[in-house]
């Protein structure tokens, strides 16, 4: 269980307890944990309990109780101790948590770029409309492919005729519809064509460079998005996914074939993976591409650590085992994980870099 996770069983059981009137608050937004400090007890610690006494007129410690009621037994908590005025601390179940990590890694490997598809949203059209800059065309795309993910369906229109160019950076827009019913994408413009971008940027290049940022900041489009090196984001996800990709080429090339057999120790990057569907959802709900590209360098970091502390392949006299081949199995599904957020941003993820 991610902390991702256990915020949103927290979050459920303060539902839970409002819906059966048990408990008469606001529902926050989202419920914050963190990792117990030194000295603490459990894993992670949460403070709600503190956060909803006052509107529910209730001590902070029998708030806690109703919430550990509703989240004791949740596969991956083993224990739920109140400590304090009401904290609600978690010790983790590490059996519980290791077979759901193994579950993640074969469901992202047999789904590849389909991981994190839900049809939540299956049946619902959604209708988006942006103004002729490049920009503005090139988020709209992106929003629609992330709301398929959710299960919609998708129809973009241009406020005026689509520039021919955009088809360069992918942009094809569909039939011409107007605002009413409508979702407008409106980003602060590019302040150049498409085909200036493509000439002096590339396709890939110009397409990151153009959607990184939220769309209310200016996006800049230098030409340090070239750049083959660590200083690049855009560099080090590609490098990340190529990586992957070699790794698992060579494994195959030594008879090693991945196989997740062995639970292995890169929480990062098994958090990493977990929040993949998460961040669809949320960048699919905010018309917000950027959260993408924010997680696939999160994605690519979390790789590094695990490729640099971990490696997945047999170093000096080392004999192929199932740490290997489960760390190769880690590996290749983090690339394509890499892969499929990419796809979400219409960039190439190429086998070599």
């Amino acid at each position: 269980m991610t902390p991702a996770d256990l915020s949103r069983t927290v979050l459920h059981a303060v539902r839970r307890a409002v819906d059966e009137d048990a408990l008469r608050a606001p529902v926050p937004a989202r419920v914050r944990v963190e990792r117990t400090r030194p000295g603490g007890s459990g894993d992670y610690a949460c403070a709600v309990a503190l956060q909803l006494a006052g509107p529910a007129a209730l001590p902070a410690r029998e708030v806690a109780a109703l919430l550990r009621d509703r989240v004791v037994g949740t596969p991956g908590i083993g224990r739920v101790e109140i400590t304090g005025p009401g904290f609600l601390n978690f010790t983790l179940d590490a059996a519980a948590d290791g077979h759901a990590r193994a579950d993640r890694v074969r469901e992202v490997r047999e789904t590849g770029l389909r991981y994190g598809r839900v049809t939540t949203e299956a049946g619902r059209l959604h209708r988006l409309h942006h103004p002729r800059e490049v920009r503005a065309a090139v988020l709209a795309q992106s929003v629609a492919r992330l709301l398929r993910t959710q299960g919609g369906q998708v129809i973009v229109g241009c406020a005026g005729e689509p520039d021919p160019a955009w088809e360069e950076l992918r942009v094809r827009v569909g039939p011409r519809h107007g605002a009413e019913g409508s979702s407008e994408i409106r980003p602060v413009p590019a302040g150049a064509t498409a085909g200036t971008l493509v000439r002096r940027l590339g396709c890939d290049a110009a397409l990151w460079g153009l959607q990184r940022p939220a769309a209310h900041d200016r996006a800049p489009l230098a030409g340090d998005l070239l750049v083959q090196g660590e200083s690049n984001p855009l560099f080090l996800v590609r490098y990340a996914h190529a990586r992957a990709r070699a790794l698992v080429r060579e494994g195959e090339r030594l008879g090693l074939g991945p196989a997740y057999e062995e639970d292995v120790d890169a929480p990062a990057l098994h958090t990493a993976l977990a929040d993949h569907p998460g961040v669809l959802a949320a960048a699919a709900r905010h018309h917000a591409p950027d959260r993408v590209a924010r997680h696939l360098e999160t994605v690519a970091d979390a790789f590094f650590d695990f490729h640099g502390t971990t490696p997945p392949l047999p170093v000096g006299d080392e004999k192929p085992s199932a740490a290997h081949r489960s760390r190769l199995a880690l590996a290749e599904a983090a690339g394509k994980v890499l892969a499929g957020g990419l796809f979400m941003l219409g960039i190439h993820a190429p086998p070599h870099v």
